[in-house]
């Protein structure tokens, strides 16, 4: 097996920025998710609300003591800062998490581009203040804002299988950014990752940690001006990869050391 893509996503829930190499380190690929968007409340606004985050693409920079994250979409740009005090926010259903604002001006600007006000920027200044869920994972595991778990994993082959099964319905083959995982392989069996237990990308080694149970953020086409949700692939992992109420497709991985990842890598698993 290889590594086929990799991708980051600087800012939850916006474009994927594909990227040729990246350093993976225990809160995931560096610049991958240590941003997000935040309701009034506090609480984190996802594509699943707000489809329109998908059209603004995010360029991570500053340094690592004071990080900035330049958001552009529709010809406008705005380069936010983390500044002033930390803050509680929600992400979904889990205890309250302390982060860092952005400085004044972030709020207006996605409201311009996206048409909804309320919505704040914010960073990750404490990923190791957060722990990840005991059952699949080791109380010094931790992570920025990903889901649940610092990098994702995609097969293409486990893709195609899904792809027929979408065919042999009637319907249209789905690509695999409506899936949003870190790393892309090639080389082995649809669903061979189902029975991982580690894997070895490149020179760094992690942990398979569990399936990635899927929203209805997939049945939006993320490369589309048509942001309507459709049936795909929801409709299909209904009927072939639905367990525990839940359908599934992909899978977390927490590393356990830290270092460069690059298209190409080979990629060893075992079961």
């Amino acid at each position: 097996m290889q590594v086929v893509s990799l991708r980051i996503h600087p800012v939850k829930s916006t474009a994927i920025t594909p990227v040729s190499s990246a350093y993976v380190g225990f809160a995931g690929l560096r610049g991958d998710r240590e941003w997000m968007v935040v309701d009034a409340d506090r609480a984190l606004v996802t594509a699943r609300e707000v489809p329109a985050l998908f059209g603004i693409h995010a360029q991570p920079g500053g340094t690592a003591e004071a990080p900035s994250v330049t958001l552009s979409a529709a010809g406008s740009s705005y380069t936010a800062h983390a500044a002033g005090p930390d803050l509680p926010v929600t992400m979904f259903t889990r205890p309250p998490m302390t982060v860092r604002g952005s400085a004044p001006g972030a709020s207006a600007w996605l409201a311009r581009v996206t048409g909804r006000t309320g919505l704040d920027l914010v960073w990750c200044a404490h990923p190791r203040a957060r722990s990840l869920n005991p059952k699949f994972s080791r109380p010094t595991d931790y992570a920025a804002l990903q889901d649940n778990s610092p990098v994702s994993i995609a097969s293409m082959a486990s893709l195609r299988r899904l792809n027929e099964w979408i065919a042999e319905a009637g319907g249209d083959p789905v690509e695999i950014d409506r899936f949003r995982p870190n790393v892309v392989i090639d080389g082995d069996e649809p669903f061979a990752e189902d029975t991982w237990t580690t894997v070895q990308i490149g020179p760094v080694r992690l942990r398979a940690a569990h399936p990635i149970d899927r929203c209805v953020m997939t049945l939006i086409d993320p490369a589309s001006a048509d942001l309507r949700k459709g049936k795909e692939p929801i409709r299909t992992l209904s009927k072939h990869r639905k367990w525990d109420g839940k359908t599934w497709f992909c899978h977390h991985l927490i590393p356990d050391g830290e270092g460069e990842i690059r298209i190409g890598d080979s990629v060893v698993a075992q079961s």
